[in-house]
């Protein structure tokens, strides 16, 4: 349920994003995207969401307006 929050949070702000859903990934692309998350110093939870270099593990979209705004500044 929070993925598709999440994406529909991205949708109706009309921010273009790119999403894997882990669970339908090939086993090689799971432990890709695990690999990914734990270097980023991310918790294995989902939604995993990168906005430049800032990684906000579950459903925040506070944190995603925050974030959003700074790389509008930047």
């Amino acid at each position: 349920m929070r993925c598709r929050k999440t994406k529909k949070y991205f949708t109706d702000h009309n921010i273009p994003f790119k999403y894997v859903d882990d669970d339908l990934a090939t086993e090689q692309e799971q432990q890709k995207i695990e690999q990914e998350m734990t270097k980023r110093g991310g918790q294995l939870s989902f939604p995993w969401v990168l906005i430049g270099d800032d990684l906000v593990v579950g459903w925040n979209p506070a944190k995603y307006d925050e974030l959003l705004a700074l790389s509008k500044t930047s």
